[in-house]
């Protein structure tokens, strides 16, 4: 089994093409993401297929927002799916219930912050309230965290300020934003590498285009799983 800290996520068409993609890296990666791009494309299916057949972990991310009686069922039915992850929106009203839904489950509940392509700017465009965004990003994962979120999605840059907030004890921090040295950023606009993420106290991160834009997909996951710490227990996961 390879090294669960780097989840690989397949931002491609449809449930083929995740298939595809996720033969071609072979036993070099063990968790997948499976995003809200690929709903109507037989994303499901796929994370089914891959769970059951592949042995393969699943982060599903859907990053629900809703009245809590939506989300409980909502989680409820997906908790069906045997996933590992799935990712709600930190307010605490979805977070609570989000945990309703999925009952005896051993899915985790994440709870996204602030999304890792936003800044300031694009928060007062949404109107979002005054400060910096580290501070918004670190007040959210608090509440989210004490509203029973079993960890939180957020930038590295925010991962070390999280990781030491009384609410984090014992809790999941996966960062999307993560780039290996030298590639090109994309939308994302508060990255770091690898390295650098779970150095910072994330316990997984996430990466798409790097590996599935890559002439070799298998070839550009183990580069990044190289530059990850050597030692598991550098940085043990934590739930």
């Amino acid at each position: 089994m390879s090294d669960d800290r780097l989840i690989v996520a397949l931002d491609v068409p449809n449930a083929l093409a995740g298939l595809e993609l996720a033969g071609q890296i072979g036993d070099a990666v063990s968790f997948y993401k499976i995003g809200l791009g690929m709903l109507t494309g037989g994303g499901l299916a796929l994370a089914n297929e891959l769970k059951q057949d592949h042995g393969k972990r699943i982060f599903l991310d859907m990053k629900l927002f809703d009245i809590g009686a939506t989300v409980e069922n909502a989680v409820r039915g997906l908790a069906q799916f045997d996933l590992d992850f799935l990712t709600v929106h930190g307010d605490p009203h979805v977070v609570r219930a989000a945990q309703e839904g999925k009952g005896a489950s051993d899915m985790k509940v994440l709870a996204v912050t602030i999304l890792t392509s936003l800044d300031r700017a694009d928060l007062d465009a949404s109107c979002i309230k005054p400060g910096d965004v580290q501070d918004i990003v670190l007040e959210r994962a608090a509440t989210a965290l004490s509203a029973g979120a079993d960890g939180v999605i957020a930038s590295p840059h925010e991962a070390a300020l999280i990781r030491a907030l009384p609410e984090a004890a014992g809790k999941l921090i996966v960062t999307p934003g993560v780039r290996p040295a030298g590639a090109d950023l994309g939308d994302q606009k508060r990255v770091t590498t690898p390295a650098q993420a779970i150095a910072a106290g994330a316990d997984h991160i996430v990466v798409g285009r790097p590996v599935w834009r890559a002439e070799n997909p298998r070839a550009a996951a183990q580069t990044i799983l190289a530059e990850l710490p050597s030692a598991q227990a550098l940085h043990p996961n934590r739930a």
